[in-house]
């Protein structure tokens, strides 16, 4: 679990899929965490547990972990931005997810990042769509919130 956020899970894995076939098997995992050495760890423990059995593993696929910065000054600036325009407060939230952030930040390492976007429901699945009432509200505030962008000296 994440020690900064209550109720955040920071390390995880998901036995995605087991395939046996022709007395051969293979496990495919999902591995994330928010922290990169952890994520780590955790894909060579399952390793070991599978050397264990004389079985060999490969690692593949793998995208970097994004740690929630809940007091970053983005996040300041987008929720004051949000009350100022729809009057109630953002929903700011951080999940256990794979996001674009990750990859993004290990090339910009010091970039204040967040992720918002328009109502999506059933993501990642044959029902997923998006609310287009919310695109453009969303379209609007990435707007407002670039005017809104200090300049660096």
């Amino acid at each position: 679990m994440t020690p900064s956020i209550e109720g955040l899970v920071q390390t995880s894995n998901n036995v995605a899929r087991i395939l046996v076939k022709d007395g051969s098997f293979t496990v495919q995992c999902l591995t994330r965490s928010s922290v990169n050495s952890e994520k780590t760890d955790l894909a060579d423990a399952i390793k070991s547990t599978f050397e264990l059995c004389g079985a060999t593993l490969t690692y593949s696929g793998a995208y970097p972990g994004w740690e929630p910065k809940p007091d970053a000054p983005i996040v300041k600036l987008m929720s004051e931005l949000y009350k100022e325009l729809y009057k109630e407060n953002a929903n700011v939230d951080a999940i256990h997810a794979g996001l674009e952030c990750g990859i993004l930040g290990t090339n910009y390492p010091g970039m204040q990042m967040i992720s918002f976007g328009p109502n999506i429901y059933g993501a990642h699945s044959p029902d997923e769509k998006a609310q287009i009432s919310s695109v453009q509200k969303f379209w609007g505030y990435l707007l407002e919130t670039l005017k809104r962008i200090p300049e660096k000296n």
